[in-house]
């Protein structure tokens, strides 16, 4: 494997990691499904769940709206061994989030993954959750109400009450 294929395959994993977080913080549970190989597993002991296959993997995703009221999770990146069309890595998460009971909290975590090569690109073919770290403490905060009359906010840049002033405005000062 030449030295560019390593760092090209490097940087689609580290890629495909940073896709699934944004899947989850956007609840794209179809988007989820996708970046596993077809027979992929998610596996979290903690909750415990076992999830083998993309459907399985979108049908539980489906379903953590009714159970989780917001999660925010953030990737830090990991090791990645490249071996061929296949590779292993971590990721370590911390999340902070609560669920529709009122129960939440912090943790800290590690995604033990395999990744395989396929003809859309590198994909997890297992991902495991294991929690290093966790803090059941009542959470302080809570996410901010969206503005009236205008839902969820996905961009600054889109939104429409946005002033823009033109480049060439700002040039000529």
């Amino acid at each position: 494997m030449s030295d560019f294929q390593a760092i090209a395959d490097r940087v689609e994993i580290e890629a495909l990691r940073g896709e699934f977080t944004d899947a989850v913080m956007m609840r794209d549970y179809d988007r989820i499904a996708l970046l596993f190989t077809p027979d992929g597993a998610l596996r979290m002991p903690n909750i415990p769940v076992e999830l083998e296959g993309q459907e399985p993997i979108r049908a539980w995703g489906r379903r953590v709206p009714d159970v989780v009221d917001f999660l925010v999770q953030n990737t830090h990146p990991g090791v990645i061994q490249l071996d061929g069309d296949t590779a292993s890595g971590r990721a370590y998460m911390s999340e902070v989030g609560r669920g529709r009971d009122g129960r939440g909290g912090l943790n800290y975590a590690i995604y033990h993954d395999h990744y395989q090569r396929t003809g859309d690109g590198w994909k997890f073919a297992e991902r495991v959750y294991e929690v290093r770290y966790e803090d059941a403490s009542p959470l302080a905060g809570s996410p901010p109400p969206p503005p009236p009359g205008r839902g969820f906010v996905t961009s600054p840049s889109r939104r429409p009450d946005r002033l823009r002033t033109p480049v060439i405005g700002v040039l000529r000062g």
